[in-house]
């Protein structure tokens, strides 16, 4: 029996220049972005705010950073079986609106990148060319 367990985590340093991309690729469309990373037990590691975003988002990159670390997926692609089961099972705590993605580099699962600010559409965009710049698995997770 095996007493313990190794967890990858992404680091510090890669979560924030996710951010630091996703706010420079959200400026270039003109979506004020709200970005988060979170690890794989949904702790985040990072986050920025761009001048002038809704402080609603906030809380909805947290969420989606979240929900694309624990899940493994694209917020926008969870099963229609759980697309409110999800939301409400957790309290609020996992949403369903597109704009999370899971970060993978190689098969390891390292977190989760939530961006907000724009619709879902835009913020989905926002995130996967962040994960193209960072060097991460975008494979499947393309609309």
């Amino acid at each position: 029996m095996s007493t313990h367990r190794q967890i990858v985590a992404i680091t510090y340093e890669t979560a924030v220049r996710a951010v630091s991309i996703a706010m420079e690729v959200g400026e270039r469309h003109g979506v004020k972005t709200v970005v988060s990373v979170a690890d794989p037990s949904m702790t985040l590691i990072a986050y920025g705010m761009a001048d002038g975003a809704t402080p609603h988002s906030s809380e909805t990159s947290r969420r989606k950073a979240a929900t694309s670390a624990s899940t493994r997926r694209r917020t926008g692609r969870i099963p229609d079986a759980l697309s409110t089961t999800l939301p409400l099972g957790t309290g609020g705590a996992l949403t369903t609106i597109d704009g999370g993605v899971p970060i993978f580099f190689g098969d390891d699962l390292v977190g989760g990148l939530g961006v907000a600010g724009g619709s879902p559409a835009q913020d989905a965009d926002i995130a996967l060319e962040t994960l193209r710049r960072l060097g991460a698995r975008v494979e499947g997770m393309e609309s």
